[in-house]
């Protein structure tokens, strides 16, 4: 299986610190250690890909993002940073240098919303903020990403007005269980409530008129189908033509594994021994197998440009609708809604089909010298005293 000559789409994970505290995800507890994180030599080695995501983390916890960002621009069409937006000085250097990449900033509702999942002082200003400045910059691929949730389900739609008034892009995921979150014990307790708030959505995007917004009002539909535990509505083929990346230069199929799984070392070996070796073979076999039934964008947005005849023809028939009536879609298009509302099936059987698992004990994908730091300190502390003494440095 040589992919030399074929890109391909990639997440490059280029820290666990992080200066948040979401209620969802508990990786600021379990940061990376800065000297054992992804360096530019290692970078160089990536493959050539369409499409690059920088996360974390806070990837802007990094004093070197730029480089890591002019490095992927060589081997990388498109990139598209996720943050929570706290370090809008860096954020808006960096925008000057790079005016084509994409910012993405985690906001989880409405302010007071916001703040409670973040867990960040002043979170929701410092990111609205934050993108205001790279629009009237006139940077045009800037957006919100919002993770769905009991909490924050009834700002959905306020949210995404406020984005479509600043001609924004809109990202949403719903909340997921694995190592790279630190977290086994998400789930969704009143599903008819949130998806109801997907379904205002959906039709909002139905109604608008950019296609673009139409194909987004698909993926929000499949998470309407996943927070119910049902089969992905696509074939999930991360580790065939996407990857992952951790900060220690282990690739990985996807960030929604229970635990790391490790196709190869990108710090030890060369880009075609990874991808062509045994080991990445047997992971490609477990995803081949996998239960998940994960939708995030990351494994949606490839299988929605390689399987396009399946949401286009979904698109079709919605946009159609749209233009006769005010409700294109609703929430019942899906059986397993109506099996709920009709008692067929009890909210006990749906919470079995989720990743939820109370008694789990989580994998946190920490290399051993990350662990053992964590014993003098906790991992907010060490980020707090990293973050200190990089401003520190500055002043």
């Amino acid at each position: 299986m040589n992919n030399s000559d074929k890109k391909l789409n990639g997440t490059v994970i280029v820290t666990y610190r992080c200066n948040a505290r979401c209620t969802m995800c508990n990786r600021y507890k379990a940061p990376s250690k800065p000297e054992e994180e992804l360096s530019i030599d290692t970078i160089k080695k990536l493959p050539k890909m369409y499409f690059t995501n920088i996360t974390g983390g806070e990837p802007f916890i990094r004093t070197d993002i730029a480089d890591i960002v002019r490095e992927l621009y060589k081997i990388s069409d498109r990139i598209v940073i996720s943050t929570n937006g706290f370090f809008t000085d860096r954020i808006v250097a960096l925008a000057k240098e790079f005016p084509q990449v994409g910012i993405r900033i985690s906001i989880e509702g409405l302010e007071a919303t916001n703040n409670e999942i973040r867990g960040l002082e002043n979170g929701y200003q410092r990111g609205y903020q934050t993108l205001k400045t790279l629009r009237e910059m006139g940077m045009k691929d800037v957006g919100f990403g919002m993770t769905v949730q009991d909490r924050n389900a009834p700002d959905l739609v306020p949210l995404y007005d406020i984005s479509d008034e600043m001609g924004m892009e809109f990202a949403t995921a719903s909340l997921h269980n694995s190592f790279y979150f630190v977290e086994a014990k998400n789930i969704i307790k009143d599903r008819p409530m949130v998806a109801e708030n997907f379904e205002k959505l959906i039709n909002k995007l139905l109604k608008s008129k950019s296609p673009k917004k139409w194909f987004r009002a698909y993926f929000n539909h499949g998470l309407i189908n996943y927070i119910y535990g049902q089969p992905r509505l696509l074939p999930c083929d991360m580790s065939f033509d996407t990857f992952f990346i951790d900060p220690y230069g282990d690739v990985m199929p996807c960030n929604g594994t229970k635990d790391k799984e490790v196709m190869g070392n990108l710090n030890t070996q060369t880009w075609d021994e990874l991808w062509n070796s045994p080991e990445a073979e047997k992971v490609r076999n477990k995803v081949r197998h996998c239960d998940r039934q994960c939708w995030m964008i990351g494994s949606v947005s490839p299988a929605m440009h390689k399987y396009i005849w399946k949401p286009a023809w979904w698109v079709f028939k919605h946009k159609l609708k749209s233009l006769f009536t005010d409700k294109p879609y609703s929430m019942y298009e899906n059986k397993i809604c109506c099996d709920y509302r009709d008692g067929k099936v009890t909210k006990e059987q749906l919470d079995k089909c989720s990743t939820c698992d109370m008694c789990s004990v989580v994998n946190d994908g920490l290399s051993e010298m990350s662990k053992a730091q964590l014993k003098e300190r906790s991992g907010e502390e060490i980020v707090d005293a990293d973050i200190a003494g990089q401003l520190e440095t500055k002043m």
